[in-house]
């Protein structure tokens, strides 16, 4: 099984592929960060982030994505514009026809360090070690992607063993 994770945003939006090997073993297939510019008006970049989603979707083919949902405690002005670009992620998604979980920050914490608390460092590590990777993906964004589709990896695995 091949998951997309997606750590949203607008002005850097990381992905991760991870696949789920036969043998239970997980793997990096690709990672980076979707940036687009502050000079450009929000809808050049809403459209930028849907067809780089949409892109993606097409080379790798993921047979399930994952979305991190929002957490803002203060700045509601951040929380709208991140809104805006989960929006056209979820869309670029469905449009593919591709399945979507959505999971919440202290949930990928959980499935990924064991502790719905942990500090970015401790998850960071953590994706690292899981994905038998030499060092902590570069930059975090994209790290925090590959937690997400860990997760999902995880948690589609659990309901599997439920039925």
């Amino acid at each position: 099984m091949l998951s997309l994770g997606i750590d949203p945003g607008t002005a850097t939006i990381g992905y991760g592929f991870v696949r789920e090997r036969h043998d239970g073993v997980l793997q990096a297939v690709a990672y980076d960060v979707i940036t687009t510019s502050p000079k450009l008006p929000m809808w050049e970049r809403l459209k930028q982030i849907h067809d780089e989603i949409q892109m993606l979707v097409e080379r790798y083919e993921p047979d399930h994505a994952a979305v991190e949902e929002l957490f803002f405690a203060r700045n509601v002005t951040t929380a709208i514009t991140v809104a805006q670009g989960r929006g056209v992620i979820l869309l670029a998604l469905a449009n593919a026809g591709v399945p979507v979980a959505e999971y919440k920050p202290n949930a990928v914490k959980q499935a990924v360090s064991g502790y719905g608390g942990a500090k970015k460092p401790q998850v960071q590590e953590m994706v690292r070690i899981l994905l038998g990777l030499e060092e902590i993906p570069k930059p975090d964004d994209a790290a925090d992607a590959l937690a997400v589709a860990i997760t999902d990896i995880h948690s589609m695995r659990y309901n599997n063993l439920l039925g």
